[in-house]
């Protein structure tokens, strides 16, 4: 999964376009998109697009961000959308592991209700909305099997923060939105799950989207999330594999295989160690499933 594209639960415009993109997941937004006095329309329209998704047999999958746990309005989010089996719940406002846990309770119970398998629903935090959510990083590891991976948010955290702005000048984020970004990083690998790097608010600046990706590619993030179609071809394209990254992935993973005791293979007349043999499975996982 490389892209991530945000929809408004209740724009059918919206929908439809999203519908055509070549993202590879939807976040239908019932969040931030959907005015608190919209709710209720935000998830019947919500539960009418998941309906004729499940219909059409999509590929693409598709997430639904909820409200956060403490609003009192998630629990009506979950009842609306978990009859129609999205794949994921995205978590926002997450504070550490004891709200995926949390989560996890009330999509077990759901599950059970619509007689969906025990566990198939995934659950994607967003980590860093918040000051104090940063001191609880570490606490997604082995928090909950649903854990797809973990994502970061800029903008409450800057409002959170009383900050003015959370880029400088040239448009690179400041120091403090720089240590979200790292410490997202790091826990998500801790945990072992993919690091899904924020999205891009300016979406006509396609060298600055480009800039970014590449930049969170090089450092180990392994997709990013769009507010608009038009960022996904730049986002797909960064984040896939060249050929020759996987050819040389390949042919380091078969060096290994073909001496398991080795903690060194020559591959092309270059050491490789283990951490070189897992970089290299990881780029093998970044490889796009033919649709």
């Amino acid at each position: 999964m490389r892209s991530l594209l945000f929809v408004p639960a209740d724009s059918t415009r919206k929908q439809m376009r999203a519908m055509e993109s070549q993202a590879d997941a939807l976040i239908l937004d019932l969040e931030d998109s959907v005015a608190v006095s919209a709710k209720e329309a935000g998830r019947q329209a919500a539960t009418e697009f998941l309906l004729e998704w499940r219909k059409a047999s999509r590929t693409k999958k598709i997430f639904v961000r909820v409200n956060a746990l403490d609003t009192g309005l998630a629990d009506a989010d979950l009842d609306a959308v978990m009859p129609l089996r999205p794949d994921a719940i995205m978590l926002p406002k997450a504070t550490g592991g004891h709200d995926v846990q949390h989560l996890g309770v009330k999509l077990a119970v759901r599950e059970a209700e619509n007689d969906l398998p025990d566990g198939s629903t995934q659950i994607l935090p967003i980590a860093t909305e918040t000051a104090g959510a940063l001191f609880a990083m570490g606490s997604y590891a082995r928090a909950s099997r649903r854990t797809c991976g973990l994502t970061w948010g800029a903008e409450d955290l800057s409002a959170d923060l009383g900050a003015e702005t959370n880029r400088d000048a040239a448009g690179a984020y400041t120091s403090p939105y720089m240590l979200a970004r790292s410490l997202t990083l790091f826990a998500a690998a801790h945990a072992g799950v993919d690091a899904i790097d924020t999205v891009f608010g300016s979406f006509r600046d396609s060298a600055g989207l480009r800039a970014e990706c590449e930049a969170a590619r090089r450092d180990g993030f392994t997709a990013k999330m769009a507010i608009h179609p038009d960022q996904i071809a730049i986002i797909n394209e960064v984040f896939t594999p060249s050929p020759e990254a996987i050819a040389k992935a390949r042919m380091i993973v078969e060096a290994f295989e073909r001496n398991p005791d080795l903690g060194v293979a020559a591959v092309d007349g270059e050491m490789y160690d283990r951490p070189h043999l897992l970089r290299a499975r990881r780029v093998l996982a970044r490889i796009p499933e033919a649709p």
